[in-house]
Order: C-alpha cells, then sequence, then structure tokens
C-alpha cells in the first residue's frame, strides 16, 4: 500500500519545475532527460547523417532472392543449372503481324531487326535465344533420301514469293507450331533467356523492352510481352506509385490527429518523428547492403504506421498532463514512465512478429524482416526517447491540453454523473451480461472462421500473374499467348541423371518414356516433352512416315543416330542429364502439387544408381519449391510469433490472466483474417505471407497500451470497470484513433495498380481495426472473467 500512495504522489501536478526532483525515476529516465539536450543533438547528427545516405537506397529485385534457395528442388536445379538455361528467368515476346500472318516479308523482316537488338541486349543468355531467326530453330522431314532438314528461314531467303512458301513448309515441319508460331500463324514469338550472373537491372530491362515496342510497333506489328524479368519490372515500375498512397497515408494521419489534438505542434512532431524513423530506416539499409524490393518497399509505411500509434499515445499524455497544470517537461517524463514499458514492449512484439519472417528460405521475406526490424528498432529511438524530449521542449498548445483534460473530466464525472455514452458502451462488456455476449459471439466467429479457412490455400489462385491487377498490360499479354499457343507458360522440367554418356540409352529412355506417360494421365498437363517423344517421332519419320513405328528404337545405333540431330534443351553435351518438360495447364498449387508427387513416386520407385529422377527446374518447379517453403512456413510462422508475444506480455504484467486477454483478441483476428483470405480468393504466398505476421505483432500494441493502465489500476485496488474505463480515458482514445484511422490509411492501397499492394492493404485495413476492436470489447469480457476478484 505506500508503494502504491508513493506512486500515486509521484505523479502530482508539478507547476514549477524547481518542485520537481531531476533524480526521480528510472536510471534510464534520468540519463535520457538530464542530458535531453545533447540527446537530441546526437539524434539530428544522425538523421542529417542517415538523410544523406538514403540518397543510394534504390529499387530493385533479383530472381535468386524470391526462391528459397536451400530447398531440395532448387538445389537440384542449381547443381544443373549450367545444362539447363533459359528455364528459369525466360522472356517470352510474342510478334502479332496486325495486317496478316508471319508469312510475310515485310513481317519476318521487322521480326528480324527486333531479333537482333534483343539479341544485343544486356543479359541475354545468346546461346540458348530462339526464334524464326535463329539458326538452332530447325526443321526435319522425310524425303526419298531419308530425313533432310535445315533452318526455318534459310540461308538464300530473299523475301520472294517462293522463300516465303518455303518458310512456311519448313515451320510446318519444324514442329513449332503451337509453340514459337502462333496456331493462327498471326504471330511468332522470341524466346529469350536471361542470365541472372549478369546482374540484371529489372527497371532498365522493362524500360529497353518499352522502347522496342515503341520503335517496333508503328511498323505494323504488336508485341506482348511476358515472363519473370516483365513482372518484376512491371511491379517495380508500379510500386513507385506507392509514395501516392504513402503521401496519402501521412495526410490522413496527419489531419485526424489533428483534429483529435487541435495542436499543431504535437501533430506536427509526432508525424515529424514517424517520418524521421522512415528516413532512417531508408539511409541504414544501403550502408549494410540492402535494397527496397517489390515486398519490402512497402516496410517504411509499416514503421511510419506503427510510429504514429505510439507517438499519439506519448502525446496524449504529455497533453493531458499539462493541460492538469504540469510543466511540460515534468509531463514528458511523466508519460515516459507510465508508458515506455508498455511501449518498448509492443515495439519488441512488432520486432518478433517482423523477425519471425526470417525463417522463411526466401531471401527477399528475409531482408523484408530485417529492414522491418531495424524500422521498429528505430521506433524505440525516435517515438519513444525523441518525442517526449522535443515535447518536453515545445511543450502542446495550452488551450489544446486544457480542452482535452476538460474533455477527459467530463468523460469521467460530468455534473449529471454520466459517462461518455460511447466509454459507457465499451465498459458494459467488463460486466457478466455483456462479457457472455462477447465471448460466445467470438466463440462463434472463431468457429465459423475455422471452418472457413480450412480452405484457405497455398500459393497463386488464378492465370497468369496474380501479382498484378487482371486487366494490367502483363495480364493481358499474357491471356493473348495463351490464347494463341499451345504451349504453355508454366512448364515443369524433371531432371534425369544417367551415367556419362548414357543419355540415350535405351533402357534409360524407357523409364523416361514411362514417366512421360505418368504426367500425360494428370488433367494439369497439356504436353510433354523428351528425348524418348522425340526418338519416337523421329522413328516414324526415319521409316517413311509410318505410324506403325511411333515406339522407342531399340537399336543404339539409331538413337545415336537421332542424338546429332536433337535440340539441346533435351539432353546436356556430356550426355548425363536427361529434360522431361511437363506443359501445365496453370501454377496453382494444386496443380504443382499433383505434378510434383508423381514425380516424387516415380523417382521412389525407380530411382537406382544409374538413373535418378530429380524434382525440379523450369518456372513451374521453382514455384513448387516456393509454395513448399510458405506451407512449411505458415503455421510455424504464427506459432513463433503468438509464443514470443505471450512471453513479451508476460514479462510484461507477470499475469497469465493478463496473457489471456492480451493474446485471444490477436487469435481471434489471424482466424478471421485467413477466412477473409479464401472469401476474397487470396492465397498465401511470398506476398501475403508476411501480412498474417505482421498483423499480430502490431495488433498486440492495442492489447498491452489498454492492459498497462487496466492491471495498474486493478493493482491499486479498484474495481474493473473503473480500472478499464480509466485505461479507456488514458490510452483507449487514442487506440482507437491510431486503429481507425491506420485502417482507413492503408485502405487507400485497394486502388493500387498493383494487386498483392491491394490484397495487402485489404488485409491490413482489416487487421488493424479488427485488433483494435477486440481491445475495446472481448479484452473486457475476458478480462471479467479471468479477474473475477477484481469484479465489482
Amino acid at each position: 500500500m505506500n508503494a502504491q500512495n508513493n506512486e500515486k504522489r509521484e505523479f502530482v501536478v508539478v507547476r514549477q519545475l524547481d518542485a520537481f526532483d531531476r533524480n526521480s525515476g528510472t536510471l534510464l529516465e534520468r540519463v535520457i532527460f538530464n542530458n535531453r539536450a545533447l540527446i537530441l543533438l546526437v539524434f539530428a547528427l544522425v538523421t542529417l547523417f542517415l538523410g544523406y545516405s538514403a540518397r543510394n537506397i534504390r529499387l530493385d529485385a533479383s530472381f535468386e532472392k524470391m526462391i528459397p534457395l536451400q530447398h531440395q528442388y532448387i538445389v537440384n536445379y542449381y547443381d544443373h543449372k549450367a545444362d539447363l538455361s533459359g528455364l528459369a528467368n525466360t522472356l517470352r515476346i510474342a510478334v502479332e503481324n496486325t495486317e496478316g500472318t508471319v508469312i510475310d516479308a515485310d513481317y519476318l523482316n521487322t521480326l528480324r531487326l527486333l531479333n537482333d537488338d534483343i539479341f544485343l541486349m544486356e543479359g541475354v543468355d545468346r546461346p540458348y535465344m530462339k526464334s524464326l531467326w535463329t539458326p538452332a530453330v530447325r526443321w526435319v522431314g522425310v524425303t526419298e533420301y531419308g530425313l533432310d532438314g535445315g533452318p526455318v528461314i534459310p540461308d538464300d531467303y530473299d523475301g520472294s514469293a517462293e522463300s516465303l512458301a518455303q518458310v512456311r513448309a519448313n515451320i510446318e515441319k519444324s514442329g513449332e507450331i503451337g509453340r514459337l508460331v502462333a496456331n493462327n500463324f498471326q504471330s511468332s514469338i522470341v524466346l529469350v533467356p536471361l542470365n541472372e550472373d549478369s546482374g540484371i537491372e529489372y527497371r532498365d530491362l522493362v524500360n529497353r523492352l518499352n522502347e522496342l515496342e515503341a520503335k517496333y510497333e508503328p511498323m505494323g506489328v504488336k508485341i506482348y510481352i511476358t515472363g519473370f524479368s516483365k513482372l518484376v519490372g512491371d511491379l517495380i515500375l508500379g510500386l513507385e506509385q506507392v509514395l501516392q498512397f504513402f503521401l496519402i497515408a501521412i495526410i490522413i494521419c496527419t489531419g485526424v490527429i489533428y483534429a483529435y489534438t487541435r495542436c499543431v505542434t504535437s501533430t506536427a512532431l509526432v508525424v515529424f518523428c514517424s517520418l524521421t524513423a522512415v528516413s532512417w530506416l531508408i539511409g541504414l539499409l544501403p550502408l549494410l547492403g540492402y535494397q527496397l524490393d517489390p515486398y519490402s518497399v512497402l516496410v517504411p509505411f509499416l514503421v511510419f504506421a506503427i510510429g504514429m500509434s505510439h507517438g499519439a499515445q506519448k502525446m496524449n499524455g504529455i497533453m493531458a498532463d499539462i493541460g492538469r497544470g504540469t510543466h511540460k517537461l515534468v509531463a514528458a517524463r511523466y508519460t515516459f514512465r507510465r508508458l515506455f514499458v508498455a511501449g518498448i514492449t509492443a515495439l519488441l512484439a512488432d520486432a518478433v512478429g517482423f523477425a519471425v519472417l526470417m525463417m522463411i528460405d526466401i531471401q527477399a521475406i528475409q531482408e523484408l524482416a530485417i529492414a522491418a526490424s531495424l524500422g521498429v528498432a528505430i521506433l524505440i529511438f525516435t517515438n519513444l526517447v525523441m518525442l517526449p524530449l522535443l515535447l518536453s521542449y515545445t511543450g502542446v498548445n495550452r488551450q489544446a491540453a486544457m480542452r482535452s483534460v476538460a474533455e477527459e473530466q467530463r468523460d469521467r464525472n460530468d455534473v449529471d454523473h454520466k459517462k461518455h455514452p460511447l466509454w459507457e458502451v465499451l465498459d458494459k462488456f467488463t460486466r457478466r451480461k455483456f462479457a457472455s455476449v462477447a465471448v460466445v459471439v467470438s466463440a462463434g466467429l472463431a468457429i465459423a472462421g475455422l471452418v472457413i479457412s480450412a480452405d484457405l490455400k497455398i500459393g497463386d489462385l488464378g492465370s497468369g500473374a496474380p501479382e498484378l491487377r487482371p486487366d494490367s498490360e502483363y495480364n493481358m499479354d499474357n491471356a493473348f499467348i495463351v490464347d494463341n499457343y499451345s504451349i504453355s507458360s508454366d512448364i515443369y522440367v524433371v531432371m534425369v541423371e544417367t551415367g556419362t554418356y548414357e543419355c540415350v540409352n535405351y533402357n534409360n529412355l524407357l523409364m523416361v518414356e514411362a514417366l512421360e506417360r505418368q504426367l500425360q494421365n494428370l488433367d494439369a498437363v497439356e504436353s510433354t516433352n523428351s528425348f524418348a517423344g522425340l526418338s519416337k517421332q523421329s522413328a516414324v519419320g526415319m521409316n517413311e512416315g509410318n505410324l506403325r513405328w511411333y515406339e522407342l528404337p531399340r537399336t543404339q545405333g539409331l538413337l545415336n543416330a537421332i542424338a546429332t540431330r536433337a535440340p539441346r534443351e533435351l539432353f546436356n553435351q556430356s550426355c548425363d542429364l536427361l529434360s522431361v518438360y511437363a506443359y501445365l495447364k496453370d501454377h496453382k498449387a494444386e496443380t504443382l502439387q499433383a505434378v510434383a508427387d508423381v514425380v516424387e513416386r516415380f523417382s521412389a520407385e525407380y530411382s537406382t544408381d544409374d538413373i535418378r529422377f530429380l524434382n525440379a527446374a523450369g518456372n513451374a518447379g521453382i514455384q513448387a519449391a516456393t509454395n513448399s517453403v510458405v506451407k512449411t512456413a505458415n503455421y510455424q510462422m504464427l506459432l513463433m510469433v503468438y509464443a514470443a508475444v505471450i512471453v513479451l506480455a508476460y514479462i510484461t504484467f507477470r499475469s497469465v490472466r493478463a496473457v489471456i486477454c492480451a493474446v485471444i483478441p490477436l487469435l481471434l483476428t489471424s482466424i478471421l483474417c485467413e477466412a477473409l483470405m479464401v472469401v476474397l480468393d487470396i492465397g498465401v504466398k511470398v506476398s501475403t505471407l508476411p501480412v498474417i505476421a505482421l498483423g499480430v505483432g502490431i495488433g498486440v500494441d492495442y492489447a498491452l497500451y489498454i492492459l498497462s493502465v487496466t492491471i495498474a489500476r486493478l493493482r491499486e485496488g479498484q474495481s474493473l470497470s473503473d480500472a478499464y474505463y480509466e485505461a479507456l480515458l488514458f490510452t483507449g482514445k487514442v487506440v482507437a484513433l491510431t486503429g481507425i484511422t491506420l485502417g482507413v490509411a492503408v485502405s487507400t492501397w485497394y486502388f493500387s495498380p498493383i494487386q498483392f499492394q491491394a490484397d495487402m492493404g485489404i488485409l491490413l485495413a482489416f487487421m488493424f481495426i479488427w485488433n483494435m476492436l477486440g481491445a475495446g470489447l472481448l479484452l473486457p469480457a475476458l478480462a471479467h472473467f479471468m479477474f473475477r476478484k477484481q469484479v465489482r
């Protein structure tokens, strides 16, 4: 009881600074506030230095950063990467003749010029580039003299009618109809593998492609481009618009806080300190060797949002004390004492929510986690320390402070002895009837959410690039290629290891043929390609086109002869690796998993020391590996972040009951967020996985601020109703303010041209607002049952 009385006396109104004991408070408080000028000078120097460093930040991406390099599929791919060039990061450039077919002299001349320009582009893996004008694209035909062949466009091509007729005949014999040439002959593809080792600058690459479109489309062609590099480049160009949404968020947050405080000084300082944290982060990243990419570009806004939440709490506490007549320095120290522990605990919870993303074996997500954790660590200095120090010098508008206190007094006990209508409604949830209803309704929502979230899918749920809007240029280009070509852009490649120079051994090819048949039986597989399939086609050609010979030749000499004319992508130079291509109808998770399962079962049954079947290469194989990592990490990540939040909450409150009150609303939000993802057809993937962890880390802030005051008042002997009402008056108003404000701010992302940013905006807005509602409604209801002895 003496300690409680001392605590009450510690926060008495101190109008004159001389009456305040400078040596009171914790050691940390004394060090900070007794040396505030020096500390602010250090902060100013750091701000200038990191602000200058921020000039070096770039928005870029890397293919290798976006895949799980340690996954066995990716390890297998990189073991054979030199023999599989062009399978992962490849551009497909479809060139349509808007006035006819590809059998047109003007079209073919334009295609040749475009082919040459692309061939000379930086980063192109030139030996593996393919188009009608590359010598690697050949025709094979059966003549009375046996097999014959050559490049599709012969060396003596001159654009005459005879040459064009020969080109058409060669295309028909090349097997490229539906692959490099559209089924309707109105377009053809330039296949452009890219060399990641060349250090591709995706923004520059897309700008160059756009220049080529502007150069050649006036010549009577229309160009359609798909591929990972084009997708990332479009994301980078589109995400530059995130600055607009960042500005909108700043305006919304500033406007709402000013409307609440009516104080220009305090509002400006809260925004300034939050922006300072962002500038520190952007300045630190290049110093540490990091850059922003399509996933981490949203981190600065999250740091700003978290900073505004904590800054508003500090500002609110200082304004209340100044309104009671307390000196501005003392008011800053009082607020620091009251809220520093809750603030740093909440920020640590945020940091943990980010840090657990490090467990995901994808470098882009790991760098996002590092950037976000750095940003949260920075907020400890800018919003928990620098903001109170600045307000200790500037104070707040006296009229605004007095208005705030007057409103608080009216809310606490006005002349009619009535509570504020909204706070009175929330206070009812500390009583049995409303608490029971809240718990029962929450349990019902949780059960419904679990039922719905059982249908939550891993990976992409649609065709094309789900990171972009369905009507985006990229997805329209992808739709054109899908509609006009038989071959899919979703390629799954099985690697078949054999002994050296044994890849065309009959027994090995027999096994490859068996695997190919199993893949062809899958509904998800549109077609396959392998040396075994080529051998059967060649056997027909070598026997006067008689289809009765459509089977694997048993003669090794014949197989060796076929190999001399086979495309290099079917086996490698040392003939110890075969590639089996499966062209898929889409890249949905269940499609990829079905193919992977067939290969895994086949490998387990038939792999020996002489032949091994390995998953997986191609863009679909890499996506399958990514989905596998995301699926494993999803629940592991949630378990880790909840474990950390529970530990931090227990350290803060030293009460299991308080931990239950803080965590249950978060758990409900997580369940409902997954249900919302099902309703909105949003899968769990690299771009959405961070949101689930972030929602827990950021959401716990609300509960910690309300519980910190509630628990303190309960320990002073107040009833739960009075303690919770005190918390609403002191921190609850700002919790509601920031929850709604940040929810509205991120909801503006819905209008972004980037689909995954829109998805993140919807999910974050839901989690911001729902966590705020959970802290205001479910938390006191749980407290009614957890703190029964204090209920009066």
